[in-house]
């Protein structure tokens, strides 16, 4: 009789003590390129690990069964994982992508249809309007990134699904921002779900890596035969670390996301500080729907300081417990200026039609001190606004 896990104990325990050889508690790393076959003509269930290993099932199965898919394939990266998925378009295909979307994703998207693969419409999928008017053209995919990189906003993924599919589009949601620990999109009637396991399924910053999951099998198995062909499969070792952080997954984001709305309410009432977006807050314009889609509101917000840029720039040369760096999800906190770094890759104009100025900071909280976390960010803040004067580096003896 099949028992049903809640997935907290997926997380925490699928696989553990199946090892067939020697009975050992965690998963073995299989390091092998190749396999040994049993006689000629005569292959065992592995042969070559571009094409499969045990390491990556072992992660693929149990990421599958935390988002509710049928099956998952892991990449080598969180872009790999979405020009999978983008792959198997032909250049007729159309594709609806959100208008503030990652700009490494609209990156792709815009070189693939500059080469012909496939064609593309930015669409505000909060405007119901727009979203309408593109779909009457008769899109094959409908790209969702929610909570959006980096402004935090939030779409109807069950409203967008209905509407995409009765109109015979497939709908992946970038679940990257949440994880399947706050956020199951395929429960929402999402048909693939595609992951930066970098993130928070890593969560260690040690690992780069991707994954989709797909909710029906036939185009899972497709989508795993396809992987083959490119040769974008994840390493044996990456997924094994991958694996192991997923372990603590649901620890980690409960603690980070309690200091993530602590950090919020204090950014909102401080005077320095022109917005706070995170949907946490009563007064996100989407807290309400993220209340009914999301089991949280995650780790990830952003801010807006004024003085643009140069304030900015200050604001991140006197942080000391954040770290500037690009990324999210690790245990540590990362502070990041979109303009010049995540989404440096987009144009001016598209950074302004997606909300992203000089002033805008991204932060992905880890698990320090909320405390320490707060009286950081409030000394940078007087640096930025010009309050004091940053801390001197320079030692005399």
């Amino acid at each position: 009789m099949a028992v049903h896990l809640k997935p907290e104990t997926i997380a925490a325990s699928n696989g553990i003590g199946t090892d067939p050889s020697f009975r050992s508690i965690a998963p073995p790393i299989h390091l092998t390129s190749t396999f040994a076959f049993q006689g000629f003509e005569s292959a065992g269930t592995y042969e070559y690990s571009r094409v499969a290993n045990p390491s990556r099932d072992m992660l693929a199965d149990t990421l599958a069964k935390l988002e509710g898919g049928a099956r998952a394939v892991i990449t080598s990266s969180g872009m790999a994982a979405i020009d999978l998925v983008l792959s198997r378009l032909g250049s007729d295909d159309l594709v609806i992508a959100p208008h503030d979307c990652y700009s490494g994703t609209q990156r792709l998207l815009m070189a693939r249809q500059e080469r012909r693969h496939l064609n593309v419409a930015f669409v505000d999928q909060s405007d119901s309007a727009a979203f309408e008017a593109a779909l009457s053209h008769t899109p094959s995919l409908v790209l969702v990134e929610t909570p959006s990189n980096p402004l935090l906003r939030v779409v109807d993924i069950r409203e967008i699904s209905l509407s995409a599919k009765a109109r015979g589009a497939k709908v992946a949601v970038d679940n990257t921002f949440l994880s399947p620990a706050l956020q199951k999109p395929v429960e929402l009637g999402a048909d693939i779900v595609i992951h930066s396991t970098t993130k928070y399924l890593n969560g260690h910053s040690d690992v780069v890596g991707g994954a989709v999951v797909l909710a029906d099998p036939i185009l899972g198995d497709d989508l795993a035969r396809w992987a083959n062909v490119r040769g974008v499969t994840g390493a044996p070792f990456d997924a094994y670390l991958t694996l192991r952080g997923i372990r603590t997954l649901f620890a980690r984001i409960e603690r980070q996301q309690r200091s993530a709305g602590l950090i919020a309410e204090f950014l909102s009432g401080h005077h320095g500080v022109v917005a706070t977006h995170y949907p946490g807050l009563t007064s996100h314009p989407n807290f309400h729907l993220a209340r009914r889609q999301q089991r949280g509101a995650g780790a990830m917000l952003s801010f807006e300081i004024g003085g643009g840029i140069q304030a900015a720039a200050r604001f991140a040369d006197a942080v000391s417990v954040f770290t500037l760096a690009e990324s999210l999800g690790g245990v540590e906190s990362l502070v990041a200026h979109p303009a010049t770094m995540t989404h440096v890759g987009m144009s001016e104009e598209a950074r302004r039609l997606a909300g992203i100025g000089g002033g805008l900071l991204r932060l992905s909280v880890g698990l320090e001190d909320a405390g320490d976390l707060i009286a950081d960010l409030e000394q940078a803040l007087d640096v930025a606004r010009g309050v004091i004067q940053r801390p001197s580096t320079t030692f005399t003896g």
